[in-house]
């Protein structure tokens, strides 16, 4: 896990934030929950997940990435 390092994910990672920004929530928590810490990805990413699944174009994605940064 990349903990607190923006702009690094594992490959497990990228796919369950994929899925999750994406509404496949369910998806997301199914793969990630082999690792012991594959949940508390989704917990502690929460918040900046839903903005991106709000996002409507690829500026609202950068204006939401410029705030978690």
């Amino acid at each position: 896990m990349n903990f607190g390092r923006p702009f690094r994910l594992t490959s497990v990672e990228a796919m369950a934030a994929t899925l999750s920004i994406l509404g496949e929530e369910e998806q997301a928590r199914t793969i990630l929950a082999p690792f012991g810490w594959g949940l508390r990805f989704l917990e502690v990413n929460a918040e900046p997940l839903e903005d991106y699944a709000q996002a409507k174009d690829s500026a609202e994605v950068v204006a939401i990435q410029a705030l978690y940064m």
